[in-house]
């Protein structure tokens, strides 16, 4: 079973900020307290193949993730797949922003979850969580964003 949770929420920064801060995956942290770490490679800005690895903490257990962009579009979209072997990973995920005015954003995030092994009978307690948390955690997108 898979499965998809989203969030939408209006940020107070013009869509070439919110793109800059969303593309770099090192700012994760900023807004989700499961990411305890994360790094980037290939040095150099965002682009389609670079790969953020991250240490996270769910359930109370350290996973290792990998994440590989697979599109982006300045300003205005940005996605990725996990490459990681995790029980439950996001098989595909983005950001769509779109421009309301000068100085705000919508930003939609979405991932789609996937369960691999024993994790096909987890996945849908990972995407029940998520989806309780999907509307704090876009207002802690919004909040980031907002005080960078």
């Amino acid at each position: 079973m898979a499965g998809q949770f989203e969030a939408t929420v209006e940020v107070d920064r013009p869509v070439a900020e919110v793109f800059a801060f969303l593309a770099d995956g090192r700012n994760d942290p900023e807004f989700s307290p499961r990411v305890l770490a994360i790094t980037k490679r290939p040095d150099g800005p965002t682009a389609v193949g670079t790969v953020f690895t991250s240490t996270v903490k769910d359930a109370g257990m350290k996973t290792g993730r990998e994440f590989r962009i697979t599109e982006l579009v300045a300003p205005t979209t940005v996605r990725w797949a996990e490459i990681s072997k995790n029980l439950v990973t996001a098989s595909a995920g983005g950001y769509d922003l779109q421009s309301i005015s000068d100085t705000r954003t919508r930003v939609r995030i979405f991932n789609t979850l996937e369960g691999h092994g024993i994790g096909k009978l987890l996945v849908g307690f990972a995407l029940s969580a998520a989806r309780k948390d999907a509307d704090a955690f876009g207002r802690r997108i919004k909040a980031a964003v907002e005080a960078s």
